[in-house]
């Protein structure tokens, strides 16, 4: 068998199947421009923003629910599991939902009352078709002491809009798995104030069953060692682990260089041991990890093109521009049967 038909042949989510879950994030223009790499390699996708507030609820009493439902209708269309991204978050979210009609900041009782009917039309919508939801994304703050960040839900209606959130998710869909979602997960301050609020959620009985690793990692950080002791640490906690946003760019977050128009071949050799290292982790601890999401699926589109410099492209997938499987992702396929990958 040539090369071309050994790829045609093989499947990333068949490979994983009887470990976990494979998905892509997706949005209306990669729905169409990735299909046939989509409906081969994963069997599970996440809505990139089109279940985001601002997306399906942009004004008071006013739905848009076309391209959410057009996710959907692919997904069912072709046997895939569908987690939905999110319910709660400071960014994304209109301004009306904090206001009056004359512009002023509402109170606690009011807005609770809106991120209920939101989330109980919108979890309602999907229910028993959503598996597993982020119910509260990013609410832990980056840095200081401060257990969580700034926000309007924060001021508005204290800490207990999380509890909120995921007691009203609950509701809407009892058998739905829920998930606080969280990027830089995996450094040792940050994550040890995700393990503290969703210590504190369990022991207060809130209905929350796991923690979302963003994971948007690079080719030098995390460590390796930070990843396994966060996965660790959230274990501890007796909840689900899935990795939901999945991609290792080809710089580091304070590198601004915008000399390169592709990776260069000690990049993408570096980019490959790393994919290969993250997978043998995720194998290890795959009693615990229940998905696994890249957020994207090639590289022709990534929201890190123009992110964190303007005008840079990245290239932080298995698959190239093309949809030509990487290095990448030869390295992640071996890890299935193979043994565990070779520390840096």
């Amino acid at each position: 068998m040539d090369k071309k038909h050994e790829i045609a042949a093989m499947s990333l989510a068949e490979t994983f199947q009887d470990r976990f879950l494979i998905g892509a994030a997706v949005n209306p223009l990669t729905l169409d421009a990735q299909k046939e790499l989509l409906v081969q390699h994963f069997n599970s996708v996440t809505a990139e923003n089109e279940m985001k507030f601002e997306r399906i609820h942009p004004e008071e009493g006013e739905y848009t629910f076309s391209e959410a439902d057009r996710l959907m209708d692919f997904a069912r269309a072709n046997d895939m599991a569908v987690r939905g991204h999110t319910l709660v978050w400071h960014n994304q979210t209109p301004d009306w939902v904090f206001q009056d009609r004359s512009g002023n900041v509402i109170g606690r009782e009011v807005l609770l009352a809106r991120m209920k009917e939101h989330i109980d039309t919108v979890a309602g919508r999907y229910k028993g078709r959503i598996y597993a939801w982020d119910v509260v994304n990013e609410a832990v703050s980056d840095s200081g002491n401060e257990l969580l960040r700034s926000s309007k839900w924060l001021d508005i209606a204290g800490e207990e809009f999380i509890a909120k959130a995921f007691e009203y998710a609950h509701d809407a869909d009892p058998d739905a798995l829920l998930f606080y979602n969280d990027y830089n997960e995996s450094f040792p301050a940050k994550r040890d104030k995700i393990y503290s609020l969703v210590k504190s959620l369990k022991e207060r009985d809130v209905p929350i069953h796991g923690i979302g690793m963003q994971a948007h990692w690079n080719l030098v950080s995390p460590a390796l060692d930070e990843i396994r002791e966060a996965i660790e640490t959230y274990a501890s906690l007796g909840v689900v682990l899935h990795i939901t946003e999945l991609d290792v760019s080809m710089f580091e977050f304070e590198d601004r260089r915008t000399d390169l128009t592709s990776p260069t071949a000690d990049m993408l050799e570096l980019q490959a041991a790393r994919y290969e290292q993250f997978f043998g982790l995720f194998k290890e601890y795959q009693d615990v990890i229940g998905s696994v999401t890249f957020w994207g699926a090639a590289d022709d589109y990534t929201w890190l093109h123009d992110f964190p410099v303007r005008g840079r492209r990245n290239w932080p997938f298995l698959f190239d521009e093309r949809h030509e499987p990487k290095d990448s992702f030869w390295k992640v396929m071996g890890v299935a049967s193979s043994h565990d990958p070779k520390p840096l």
